[in-house]
């Protein structure tokens, strides 16, 4: 049999972990200090009754750590509930290692894959428990899929991380602990999806506690709990108002939700000021010395509007770690000048998408101008000559960056020059030449009139996200379309209004980065093509349609021949051949030309307190679970006395 080297790496570990777990299992477990007290009133079991009878066995980055202590974070007020995921959300059956080198054995204790690579039979780690305590068995992630995934109510739109061939997964239980994931043609990558934590997530819907909410478990109930809950109107609703699919706003508002993650709930993300979670009695792992994680009692986000506070408040000392929203060029000076008086030190970050500031026109919009004028690549390649990007980077970025597309970085093996540097070169002359051909009409003003003879506005959709200065560069944008007789209009907005927008399919555009540079260039193509209902929709239609044929909109020949490219490297079983299948995905990507990008960033970085050990110097920011897992649990304070 052929397998990829991540699924010979998976096996490996997985050796790896139950030899750890065995030698595990000779020693006597331990506690931190604030649950003795539980224990000892029969409040809780003892540390060894709530462990896994193989927990997983953590290897220390730099040593076994102390309990106790609060880590002091921050986030963004509005939108910005992935902070809170990529932060203490990231257990899933089977993980990337910290380096982001191979697959990991997670809450799976033991993978096997078909020598086809169609099944995968998954066996949990015996003993596993959710944070109230209750069972986590294989029992809960059939309820994922038969009364969630399945469930059109609940999901009428198949997420592609478990879709292959056009068909969903099939899904069966083999006994309490085992469990089996079968596809309809090879899918090589599933692994690697699994592990990157897109789209569903079956670990994170206990059955004992959602089945009150779903209809088909208590039918007669859910008027009354209707009643209770008036902001739902129907079962489906009131659903989703206790869990979401990945981790969205409705898994941190409810605290009553029983979690497999280090931390539990205490303060919602709906709290005015902040967000808080205090440690899981029941987590799972533990240190090579039998010492329950988290070492770190709790964690608090205060709730901040603007990045330049979160900057402020860094260099006073009052967050322990940041990254998110300031890890840029444009604060680094201010934050390295703080570093003394904030008792913080910087640490490398690999975090380098496919580009930082991207273009993204609504290939789907209902308009029928737009959607005439957006879906013709030369208007695209119009506006692309039409950007100064080096202007750009020298005034909002401070010569940071580069010009380029949505491309691989060029350290990446995968790297397509071509892709990369297309149509980045500053030919205003160009840019009208084009669009002559498209629009020749022009108003009063002299902007271009469309082919309805109105003025032809895109309204781009603002958010000042991530501290990279959005509404700046699309006011750079502005006038140099404008130059060529484009009217940009733009309309600021906080993260969770585009959110609503985006996920509606109501926005002409807006301006995002892009994921796909790095390590997750397999795994996450959602700015190379429609891929799947996330965070990117600049053609939300057609990615429902690659999901499932029967919804969403057909997207023309060229579009389903990417499609199908991809398709082709999900089902490669070795690295050679998904290598070269990936190839000839990101060649028909760079001709659709579906996006169009700004400038590609220099490397990340991220602040961390003095005090804190364990954190991984290096640690690749990649997908929506790592950020900075998956070593947080194990951090903890030691101030040197």
């Amino acid at each position: 049999m052929i397998l990829s080297k991540a699924l010979k790496r998976a096996a490996l570990s997985t050796a790896l972990a139950l030899a750890f777990a065995s030698a595990a299992g000779a020693v006597d477990y331990h506690q931190a200090p604030m649950l003795d007290e539980k224990v000892a009133d029969g409040t809780l079991p003892p540390v060894a009754e709530r462990l896994p009878e193989n927990p997983y066995v953590e290897t220390m980055v730099d040593s076994i750590g102390d309990y106790g202590g609060t880590l002091r974070t921050t986030i963004l007020a509005n939108g910005d509930h992935y902070n809170l995921t990529r932060t203490v959300a990231n257990e899933l059956l089977v993980r990337w290692d910290p380096a982001w080198e191979k697959i990991e054995p997670s809450l799976a204790e033991e993978v096997t894959v078909s020598e086809d690579a169609t099944t995968y039979t998954i066996k949990l780690r015996k003993g596993l428990k959710w944070s109230d305590g209750e069972p986590f068995t294989v029992d809960d992630i059939m309820f994922w899929y038969e009364d969630v995934f399945m469930n059109e109510s609940l999901t009428p739109s198949k997420s592609s991380s478990f879709v292959a061939g056009g068909e969903p997964v099939k899904v069966t239980k083999i006994d309490d602990d085992t469990v089996e994931f079968k596809f309809a043609v090879p899918y090589g990558l599933f692994l690697q999806q699994l592990a990157y934590g897109q789209g569903h997530q079956p670990v994170i819907f206990p059955k004992h506690y959602l089945k009150q909410f779903h209809e088909k478990y208590n039918a007669e109930g859910i008027p009354a709990l209707l009643d209770e809950n008036p902001a739902a109107n129907d079962w489906v609703s009131l659903f989703n108002s206790k869990v979401s699919l990945t981790f969205q706003p409705a898994y941190w508002q409810n605290v009553d939700l029983p979690t497999m993650n280090p931390w539990i709930l205490t303060v919602p993300y709906a709290d005015g000021e902040r967000v808080a979670v205090t440690r899981n009695p029941y987590y799972w792992k533990v240190d090579p010395d039998g010492n329950q994680l988290p070492y770190i009692d709790n964690v608090t986000w205060a709730k901040v509007d603007d990045p330049q506070l979160m900057v402020l408040k860094m260099t006073s000392g009052e967050f322990d770690f940041a990254f998110r929203h300031i890890n840029n060029a444009t604060f680094r000076s201010v934050l390295y000048d703080g570093q003394e008086s904030g008792n913080y030190h910087f640490i490398d970050v690999q975090d380098l998408p496919a580009n930082d500031a991207v273009l993204l026109l609504n290939l789907n919009t209902d308009d029928p101008v737009k959607h005439e004028i957006f879906n013709n690549k030369d208007f695209r390649i119009a506006l692309s000559h039409a950007i100064d990007r080096q202007d750009i980077i020298d005034l909002i970025y401070v010569g940071q960056g580069r010009p380029a597309q949505v491309a691989v970085q060029p350290s990446h093996e995968l790297y397509n020059e071509t892709q990369a540097t297309q149509y980045t070169e500053y030919d205003p002359d160009l840019a009208n030449e084009m669009l002559d051909q498209i629009m020749p009409e022009k108003d009063g003003e002299g902007f271009r009139l469309g082919p309805d003879g109105n003025r032809f506005t895109i309204n781009f959709m603002v958010s000042d996200v991530f501290g990279l200065s959005y509404p700046d560069v699309m006011q750079m944008v502005q006038e140099y379309a404008a130059d060529v007789g484009l009217d940009i209009q733009i309309r600021t907005t906080d993260r969770a209004r585009l959110n609503t927008m985006w996920s509606a399919n109501e926005q002409d555009a807006y301006i995002w980065n892009c994921v796909g540079g790095l390590s997750e260039v397999y795994t996450d193509v959602r700015c190379y093509m429609p891929f799947q209902h996330a965070d990117i929709f600049f053609a939300t239609k057609w990615s429902d349609w690659y999901a499932d044929h029967a919804k969403g909109e057909e997207p023309p020949e060229n579009v389903k021949e990417l499609m199908a490219a991809y398709d082709k490297v999900n089902e490669a079983v070795s690295d050679e051949d998904r290598k070269a299948r990936m190839e000839e995905f990101l060649e028909l990507s760079a001709n659709a030309f579906l996006n169009i990008g700004i400038v590609s960033p220099e490397p990340k970085y991220m602040m961390v307190s003095n005090d804190l050990k364990n954190v991984y110097d290096g640690i690749p920011i990649n997908g929506i679970l790592w950020h900075p897992a998956p070593t947080l649990s194990q951090w903890y304070f030691d101030d040197g006395e």
